[in-house]
C-alpha cells in the first residue's frame, strides 16, 4: 500500500522509479531554497517598509510639530507589524510541511542527508549539554521578535502623539502684497 506520499509503488511505476525519485527531490529541495529566498525578500521589504515610516514619523513631528493626527503613522506601522508577523508564521508552517515532505522523501532514497543532520549535531554535543532540538532555536521564532519590537515602538510613538503638548505654532504665512496705491505713497 502507498503512502499518502507515494501515488504508486515502485512496483506499479516502473524501472525509473528511483530516478523520477531522485530528480522530484532535487526539485522539492530546490522549491524549499526558493521559499526560504522570497522570505528572506518579505522580511527585507518590511523592514525597510517600517523603518520608513519610523523616519516619516520623525520627519512630520519635526516639520509640523506636534499633533494628534500624528498617531496616524504609528497605527500604519501596527498594521504592517501585524501582517509582517503573520507572514513569519505562515513561512513557518510552509518549511515546516516542505521539511516533513523532504524526510519522507529521503526514506525512500539511499541516504537521508537533512535528517541525519540532527544526527550528527548531536553527536557534537557534550553528554552534559541538551539534545540539539532543545538548544537550537530556529530563525523564525527570531524573526517573529523583529516585527513584535517594532510593534512595541509604534505603542509608544502613539500614546507621545496623543500625550505630548499639541504645539499651537502656525506655519508663517507670506504677507500679502500692499495694495497698489500704498507703493506709490511710500516712494
Amino acid at each position: 500500500m502507498p503512502s499518502q506520499l507515494q501515488s504508486r509503488t515502485p512496483e506499479e511505476y516502473g524501472d525509473k522509479y528511483q530516478d523520477h525519485l531522485l530528480e522530484q527531490y532535487k526539485l522539492y529541495v530546490e522549491t524549499s531554497q526558493q521559499t526560504s529566498e522570497r522570505r528572506q525578500n518579505a522580511n527585507n521589504f518590511l523592514l525597510t517598509v517600517n523603518s520608513s515610516l519610523v523616519a516619516l514619523y520623525v520627519t512630520f513631528l519635526s516639520t509640523f510639530g506636534h499633533h494628534h493626527w500624528n498617531a496616524l503613522i504609528p497605527f500604519t506601522g501596527l498594521f504592517v507589524c501585524f501582517l509582517w508577523y503573520s507572514t513569519v508564521d505562515s513561512y513557518k508552517d510552509l518549511n515546516t510541511a516542505k521539511f516533513k515532505v523532504i524526510h519522507e522523501l529521503e526514506e525512500q532514497l539511499p541516504v537521508a542527508l537533512f535528517k541525519h543532520e540532527w544526527y550528527v549535531c548531536g553527536q557534537n554535543r557534550k553528554k552534559t549539554e541538551k539534545p540539539i532540538e532543545d538548544k537550537y532555536i530556529p530563525l523564525t521564532h527570531l524573526e517573529r521578535w523583529i516585527p513584535v519590537a517594532f510593534a512595541g515602538l509604534y505603542v509608544v510613538l502613539v500614546v507621545y502623539s496623543f500625550t505630548a503638548k499639541v504645539d499651537k505654532r502656525e506655519i508663517p504665512a507670506t504677507p500679502a502684497p500692499a495694495p497698489p496705491h500704498e507703493v506709490h505713497q511710500q516712494k
